[in-house]
């Protein structure tokens, strides 16, 4: 495969709307269409075929990070997260990998218009959310459920609307986001900062009031995210983890167990709510839909934080629905199905309790 012909594959992807690119040795180059993947090339990939578009992606990744890259000797590259953009066709984030020896990559576009809450057919909650005026809000799920485009979507609302001084710390950026009515700068992990903690403590000299930072990956990192939502800023936050119950306890998790009191006070005391969401079919079309539970910390929430029993949750969720517009998944994929926007089979399989969700459905009927 030539340069061309890999340029011509990206347009086309855009074109279509699939969502990712699947390029590696003894296989066709492969499109993401809803939930299947698609052969795009009738000859499968040769080792050449993809150190050409290895080192085409690359070319941009050396030139940005400042590195001493060999470009002529791919054998050092193992793993590398960056971006790559083709001038009239888009942006896309990449991986590039190593397995059985050879080079593989996955690109997925990433829109070139950011998407609305109202676009994503989220819950209009997240809008009242996004205007908290300080604390944690974090966006969990797992890999290419749409936590970054939750993120940028609630992002841009307040920058449409609200004259706010905003930072993002990203690895890589996805969206590009320009001032509105916000003041929005953009840090990428490599280019601009060298790790997520140093941009962090930086963030916090820059007369922030909103900091997203793209992952909290580590210990350091989470130390200081509290530190800004506790002295007045509004924080965003991605969590590779399913639900509020497990983001709780995946932040715990990461410092000692004689610290998690500590940790549990600081947590009931500046998270504001866990948005979680999964991706699942839509009715009928090729593409998909965030389901999404959604936990607002509440004085009885708080009390959950604090106690070290994690029963109780998933009900404190569902009884908030009508006061504070949270919602669990199942009330969510209830909603969805008799909208007709989901099937019954996609609601069923997606369900964190089939009973809850048949339970559902018989007392709103």
């Amino acid at each position: 495969m030539d340069v061309a012909l890999f340029e011509q594959i990206l347009k086309a992807t855009v074109k279509s709307g699939a969502s990712d690119i699947h390029i590696k040795v003894g296989a066709p180059c492969m499109v993401r269409e809803g939930e299947d993947l698609i052969p795009v090339t009738d000859e499968k990939m040769k080792p050449a075929d993809v150190n050409v578009i290895v080192q085409r992606v690359l070319e941009n990744y050396a030139a940005r990070h400042g590195t001493t890259l060999d470009l002529d000797n791919l054998n050092s590259v193992n793993d590398i997260d960056t971006s790559f953009s083709l001038a009239g066709v888009g942006r896309f984030r990449v991986n590039v990998y190593r397995q059985r020896g050879s080079l593989a990559i996955t690109m997925r576009a990433i829109p070139t218009e950011i998407p609305s809450i109202d676009d994503l057919m989220l819950p209009e909650i997240l809008k009242e959310i996004s205007f908290e005026k300080r604390g944690l809000v974090l966006v969990t799920g797992s890999t290419g459920s749409g936590k970054s485009t939750t993120l940028a979507s609630m992002i841009n609302h307040v920058n449409l609307s609200k004259p706010r001084k905003i930072v993002t710390i990203e690895d890589p950026i996805e969206f590009l986001i320009p001032d509105v009515v916000s003041s929005i700068s953009q840090r990428e992990v490599g280019s601009d900062t060298t790790t997520f903690s140093t941009a962090l403590r930086a963030a916090l000299r820059q007369d922030p009031d909103i900091i997203m930072v793209g992952e909290m990956r580590d210990r350091e990192t989470i130390e200081i995210v509290l530190k800004a939502a506790e002295t007045g800023h509004l924080v965003f936050s991605t969590v590779h983890t399913s639900d509020a119950v497990s983001s709780i306890a995946r932040l715990l998790g990461v410092f000692d167990a004689a610290d998690h009191g500590a940790i549990r006070l600081r947590l009931a005391d500046s998270l504001k709510a866990v948005i979680s969401q999964r991706l699942i079919p839509r009715s009928n079309e090729d593409s998909r839909i965030a389901a999404v539970e959604v936990m607002r910390v509440t004085t009885s929430i708080q009390e959950r934080i604090l106690s070290a029993d994690p029963r109780g949750f998933r009900d404190l969720i569902e009884q908030g629905e009508s006061l504070y517009k949270m919602q669990t998944f199942d009330q969510h994929l209830t909603a969805m199905y008799k909208r007709n926007m989901i099937s019954l089979e996609t609601a069923m399989a997606a369900a964190t309790s089939p009973t809850n969700f048949r339970r559902n459905l018989m007392y709103d009927n």
